[in-house]
């Protein structure tokens, strides 16, 4: 697939996809799973609850919210991808980070689930049919197509890389 135009997702998600400037998004998909795991499995477990600022996230919820987002923007892809047209609900990463209780699981409870998600997003997207990439739903409140998806995917796992680079490490 190529890079997404920017008729197929919401301005603010190009936040995200302007990080990735490769048209091949599963090399990306691939290449993260090993490098960003990498980065993750160097952070020792008491590094793992440091925080930069009073009221920031721990470097578990960073975590935690990277799954969750992933996740939660696969079945996105899923949803449209197989032809369902009905709207999808917003997903509010403070809700999800609250419920979450990162803080209270182990590290590398955390790091081995950002590879299993990651795999199983592979997978989603490796097996996509041709055309599905090109269907499109609403998705909080936005038309958003399959293939924005999956680079916002990876965009956000670049975007929440780059901060932990400059404000955690």
């Amino acid at each position: 697939m190529s890079r997404p135009g920017r008729n197929e997702a919401a301005g603010y998600y190009f936040t995200y996809i302007d990080r990735i400037p490769q048209d091949d998004i599963l090399s990306v998909m691939e290449r993260q799973l090993d490098e960003t795991a990498s980065v993750f499995a160097s952070i020792p477990e008491e590094k793992s609850l440091h925080r930069y600022a009073p009221e920031k996230w721990s470097i578990r919820q960073v975590l935690n919210h990277i799954n969750d987002t992933e996740r939660a923007f696969s079945f996105r892809a899923l949803w449209f991808g197989r032809g369902f047209t009905e709207p999808l609900a917003s997903f509010d990463q403070n809700i999800s980070v609250n419920a979450a209780r990162a803080d209270e699981y182990p590290w590398k409870n955390h790091v081995s689930e950002f590879r299993e998600i990651r795999r199983s997003t592979l997978a989603l997207f490796g097996n996509m049919p041709v055309e599905a990439w090109k269907r499109r739903g609403v998705a909080s409140g936005n038309l958003v197509t399959v293939n924005a998806l999956a680079y916002v995917i990876a965009g956000h796992v670049a975007h929440h890389m780059a901060i932990l680079q400059e404000r955690y490490l």
